[in-house]
């Protein structure tokens, strides 16, 4: 198949639009979902929890708290599973997936010496119904020292290994504490069963749509070598793969840019390389080093515009005193009024969204 020849401007205008950060916002939690493939959790609030900004920076104003937990709890649209609220039509996917997980040799070892333990922990979620790892009782015959993940308590590493096994699943959170349940019951069991070959064919398959264009790589997008369609990008020598659909939408009207902030977990920012060839953006996220080393700021979001990035903005949710402070605002080069005013009006909507007054603009 010939590759298909892109300019620089459509690459970035596919990306922008495959991932929801164009001007034509979605509708709502599951829209969001189905489209970008996940929506990753994380519990680091500088200005709200990663899950909260990714929906937020794509509905916008429209977007409560309460819809995702409303999708996930009460709907079951939405299922969470390694990390990331997903959508149910991906479910049949990741199903076959758990027949044959892949996990570490130490892991399949660690269950068979513990599996009267795993046998205590099904039995009582199926006798009990659901509830959080605290309630269940540690009784491990042999248990993982704690590691940068996982303390002495052994009943979460069952919890996390038992649902990779597709035998537990995640039903809700109270608070940041999920609530386990056995597999029957956490998830649909009307769904149709994929071969391994099928599952990974659509799996890749949706990954691409969540990228619009990506590079194929199993860790850094998901992408097979064989999905969608060859691409190149005039003035970068990487090979892509693109979405067929998002190569016609490029025939659509075009509904132009807007400002977004950007979560330092966001998924338009997972793939570096990609970052830098296409946006001319080199990220490093801060969080882990030390303070004197930080340019940007420890969580500092990048800031989007149209299919430019042009700043970073470092921001928090001063809960103590309750308002939206702007620590500083990085120009990458200097804006115009136009994009001065933009910002400033995309952080007023932030600071509405959290209820909250806004602080540190000059």
């Amino acid at each position: 198949m010939t590759s298909h020849e892109l300019t620089l401007e459509q690459a970035r205008r596919i990306v922008v639009r495959a991932t929801l950060l164009d001007a034509d916002r979605p509708g709502d939690v599951v829209e969001v979902a189905e489209q970008i493939g996940q929506i990753k959790i994380d519990p680091t609030a500088v200005i709200a929890p990663c899950e909260h900004t990714v929906l937020w920076s794509r509905i916008g104003w429209s977007y409560e708290p309460g819809q995702l937990k409303k999708a996930v709890e009460q709907d079951r649209l939405l299922f969470e599973f390694d990390g990331a609220f997903r959508p149910v039509s991906l479910l049949p996917a990741i199903r076959a997936g758990m027949r044959d997980p892949a996990v570490r040799e130490s892991a399949v070892e660690w269950l068979a010496v513990n599996d009267g333990f795993r046998r205590e922990v099904l039995a009582r979620l199926r006798a009990e119904g659901p509830m959080t790892a605290s309630e269940i009782p540690d009784t491990a015959q042999v248990s993982k020292a704690p590691d940068g993940w996982y303390g002495a308590n052994q009943v979460p590493i069952m919890l996390d290994l038992l649902s990779r096994h597709g035998e537990v699943g995640i039903v809700g959170r109270v608070g940041r504490n999920r609530i386990w349940d056995v597999a029957e019951r956490a998830f649909p069991q009307d769904l149709p069963e994929l071969e391994p070959m099928e599952a990974t064919a659509e799996l890749q398959r949706r990954c691409l749509q969540a990228e619009g264009l990506a590079r194929p790589h199993h860790w850094w997008s998901g992408v097979g070598k064989d999905t969608g369609e060859p691409a190149r990008v005039e003035g970068t020598r990487m090979r892509f793969r693109v979405d067929p659909d998002a190569l016609r939408a490029l025939d659509e009207p075009d509904p132009g840019g807007r400002v977004a902030f950007l979560n330092p977990y966001d998924r338009l920012l997972f793939d570096r390389r990609r970052l830098i060839e296409l946006f001319g953006f080199t990220y490093v996220l801060e969080q882990f080093k030390p303070k004197p080393q930080r340019v940007y700021g420890y969580f500092a979001h990048p800031i989007l515009f149209g299919d430019r990035f042009i700043g970073m903005l470092d921001a928090e949710h001063d809960r103590e005193r309750e308002v939206l402070r702007v620590n500083a605002i990085h120009e990458f080069d200097e804006w115009g009024s136009d994009e001065r005013e933009l910002v400033r009006l995309e952080l007023g909507e932030l600071a509405d969204w959290l209820g909250v007054p806004l602080t540190g603009l000059d």
